[in-house]
């Protein structure tokens, strides 16, 4: 996977875009003002990942379930869900630049097309399927928000104020964040088959389904870009066998005769002769010479 990728970076790379966090971000706020304007039922009418719908002519459907809509909670919850999204706005744009240094502009543009067409195989596979669900529930928001997984693994010992009060190191906040989530595709996915299958309501069942789906999906693409950026050379047969023949050459240099470690090379004391003494390699010395401290200063430098 890393090697396709370098490939590819090879040959398309020049297409990437740069500091793609803002057009990300300027979907999100598209789809929270979309909501707030005209309401959720425009973009599931007309935006939303209808596969029958796009079988029909709706092409645009493929781009549009990008703009999906936030969520608001009603009444006094509609200041705190404004909070929220601030916050969350602003977590994106964090999470998003720093991936983008680290990943490089390509990958990061490769993470985010990656995800978009896997949801709209997902949405294919569910529509083709015995359960023929037409829209495909959930757009692009667990895309968005596995760049938290993605960031956790770049800088696993930051910290963030879990609550806004109790520091917590955001390693720990992605283990529990991945136990929801799971928790919540076995959920939907149960009570997805008890919709369609024992309720007979066809529509509930496959909203649920595909929103169980949608997280497997945003969880498998972050699984895929984590270890194609891994270095597995570290651990490769030949290398471990590399460093294991290194350190015993290296252990076979430092013993001594006589069982000692360090010898000086001036008055040919060791370790044995009185434990106190220190010993340093010189690095001014042309060779592997070590010598006590009496005469680390004082030797004449070998060339």
């Amino acid at each position: 996977m890393n090697q396709f990728l370098n490939r590819l970076e090879k040959k398309f790379g020049r297409y990437a875009i740069q500091d793609l966090t803002k057009y990300i971000i300027v979907l999100y706020c598209a789809g929270a003002a979309l909501e707030l304007l005209l309401g959720k039922a425009f973009y599931y009418n007309y935006l939303a990942l209808d596969m029958r719908a796009v079988f029909h002519g709706q092409i645009w459907r493929l781009f549009t379930y990008l703009i999906e809509p936030y969520g608001y909670y009603q009444g006094m919850g509609m200041i705190i869900s404004i909070l929220f999204f601030a916050i969350q706005v602003s977590l994106f744009l964090m999470f998003g630049r720093t991936l983008e240094q680290v990943w490089g502009t390509f990958r990061f543009n490769m993470y985010f097309l990656s995800g978009y067409l896997l949801n709209i195989v997902a949405a294919l596979i569910l529509y083709l399927s015995p359960l023929h669900a037409e829209i495909y529930d959930s757009g692009f928001q667990y895309i968005y928000w596995s760049m938290f997984f993605a960031y956790a693994a770049v800088n696993p010992d930051m910290k963030l104020l879990w609550n806004f009060i109790i520091p917590i190191r955001i390693k720990w906040l992605a283990l529990m964040e991945a136990l929801v989530l799971l928790y919540m595709v076995g959920n939907n996915l149960y009570l997805g088959i008890i919709y369609y299958f024992v309720e007979h309501q066809p529509e509930a069942g496959g909203a649920l389904i595909s929103a169980g789906i949608a997280i497997l999906v945003a969880l498998g693409n972050f699984l895929v870009f984590f270890f194609s950026t891994r270095n597995y050379h570290r651990i490769s047969p030949g290398e471990i066998h590399r460093r294991r023949a290194f350190k015993k050459k290296v252990e076979r240099a430092r013993t001594k005769p006589g069982g000692t470690r360090h010898r000086c090379a001036v008055c040919g004391r060791t370790e044995l002769d009185d434990p106190s003494l220190d010993f340093r390699y010189c690095s001014k010395c042309n060779g592997n010479y070590e010598y006590c401290s009496e005469h680390l200063f004082t030797h004449q430098h070998v060339k």
